[in-house]
């Protein structure tokens, strides 16, 4: 069993462990160093003797025992011997004895929203009601009382400690310490005043009513938010379900995007990619429905370490994930095409166009489309390839022949490479008599990326050529110039007029 020694403070008898006794002689010895010299130093040194027994009974240790903790917390409260200035002393702070000094603080002590006028008030030895209306005057002349409050409360620290109170009451706290009452923050008032004082505090607790009703409120909403946020980005991004982000709904299935990430960007990048987005997305919401459940339950916590940590993992995940996409980037810095040219042999009077390699022959269940631009990218279930939609574009010629153009566009690190990059796109087209058969995609060799690649074929007519196309390749000619597709098989007709290609039974042409 550990030691024991009793001692007595301020009149009262404590039993204290040996371990506290040597903190607690150490402390008070060096109290009794600072004062010695000090005019009233004893009683200085007899009223803090007082106040420590007056916390070591708040305290009630266990067993009536004092021990290491108890006095640490004493010592956090009153202060280190340091902490407790002279007069002599040239250091800003308090000062016990005749001189305490004073500063400003918020004072949690006499506060209507945020102590700030209870503590103008106790610096001043005033009464704070006259600068509570002070406040509410400025704040009716375009709401400055507001800002200014504002910019107070965030300015001032609030005494919410022992030490700190000393530095707010000056001398008059040492005196209430010693007699046990509570220190005035102003010397006097009046009824007027403290009639006044009441209806703030009333008006003060319906405000904090209202605005804990709006934090709960928005509290909830910010969880609610940043939950819903959360597993909505777990379905589609990880568990791949597209019920929310439908590609009828949207035009753009998002959710494929991660799959499609294999075919962008370098395979061992792919999982990295994904973890680091995951962060940067999961992180930023899991702290948004912390801080929400703190504005519902109002609790206090250390978390500032917490929230800081958090912020280095995201800034890091950010640096890193742009890192590696602008090294991926780099890859799509400069475009070129890459364009061949085919004649048919005879013009004939009708030209046929017919598909024939189809995306419907395909399996194809992933698909993302850019809207607007009817740009359509598919993921093949059985090879894992990709292919791309191709545009079809027909044009008025003054030459008595039919051409072909083919035209292929890609992205490379430089313009020799976004060459050799679009020559290789594998499309496929040929011209059989009167009929030009044309695929409905383009894919890539084994081992290469998609970069922003695209092909068109543009035939060019001479004028009076009649044009027929099937469904499929109507559907390409259309979303050229983002038109409505054509049912009627009888309008798959049209006619190269002057003014470009025409329906032969109305005005209205296609042309750029």
């Amino acid at each position: 069993m550990d030691k024991t020694i009793n001692i007595n403070l301020g009149g009262t008898l404590f039993h204290i462990d040996e371990e506290a006794y040597r903190i607690l002689r150490d402390y008070l010895q060096a109290i009794s160093r600072k004062f010695q010299n000090v005019p009233g130093g004893n009683e200085t040194v007899d009223d803090i003797e007082s106040r420590i027994a007056e916390i070591f009974l708040s305290q009630k240790s266990t067993a009536g025992v004092i021990n290491r903790i108890n006095v640490e917390d004493m010592i956090y409260m009153m202060g280190k011997p340091e902490d407790f200035g002279q007069p002599d002393d040239d250091r800003p702070g308090p000062v016990y004895g005749t001189t305490y000094g004073k500063k400003l603080f918020r004072n949690p002590d006499d506060r209507i929203i945020g102590g700030i006028c209870g503590g103008i008030g106790t610096y001043l030895n005033t009464d704070p009601v006259w600068f509570r209306i002070l406040f509410v005057l400025f704040a009716l002349m375009f709401g400055i009382g507001i800002f200014v409050y504002l910019a107070l409360w965030i300015a001032l620290p609030s005494a919410a400690t022992e030490s700190l109170k000393k530095d707010m009451y000056g001398k008059s706290y040492l005196q209430s310490s010693a007699t046990g009452k509570e220190a005035k923050p102003y010397t006097a008032t009046t009824d007027f005043g403290n009639a006044m004082n009441e209806i703030f505090r009333a008006i003060g607790k319906i405000l904090w009513i209202i605005v804990r009703i709006i934090l709960i409120l928005t509290g909830i909403a910010i969880v609610v938010a940043g939950f819903l946020a959360i597993v909505a980005f777990i379905m589609v991004f990880i568990f791949k379900y597209p019920g929310a982000f439908s590609t009828d709904a949207a035009g753009f299935n998002i959710s494929y995007l991660p799959d499609f990430l294999n075919y962008v960007v370098a395979p061992s990048l792919v999982p990295w990619i994904k973890v680091l987005v995951s962060v940067t997305v999961i992180l930023p919401l899991l702290v948004m429905i912390y801080l929400g459940v703190r504005m519902i339950f109002w609790f206090r916590a250390k978390d500032g370490a917490f929230l800081l940590a958090g912020l280095v993992i995201w800034v890091v995940s950010i640096a890193a994930l742009s890192i590696l996409l602008f090294n991926e980037g780099i890859s799509f810095a400069e475009t070129a095409k890459s364009t061949s040219q085919e004649y048919f042999r005879a013009v004939p009077d009708t030209l046929y166009i017919r598909s024939e390699k189809r995306i419907s022959e395909l399996s194809v269940d992933n698909e993302i489309r850019i809207p607007d631009e009817e740009y359509a990218i598919f993921i093949s279930d059985e090879d894992k390839r990709v292919y791309v939609q191709t545009f079809l574009d027909i044009k008025r010629t003054d030459e008595n022949k039919i051409s072909v153009i083919l035209r292929k566009r890609s992205a490379g690190r430089s313009k020799r490479d976004a060459t050799e990059k679009a020559e290789r796109l594998l499309y496929n087209y040929r011209i059989s008599g009167d009929t030009l058969f044309m695929d409905d995609y383009f894919t890539y060799p084994a081992n290469t990326k998609w970069s922003f690649d695209e092909v068109g074929v543009t035939v060019n007519i001479p004028v009076g050529t009649v044009v027929y196309m099937d469904k499929t390749v109507e559907r390409l000619f259309r979303s050229y110039y983002n038109d409505d597709y054509v049912t009627d098989v009888d309008k798959r007709f049209r006619i190269m007029t002057e003014d470009g290609l025409e329906y032969p039974d109305s005005g209205k042409h296609y042309y750029r």
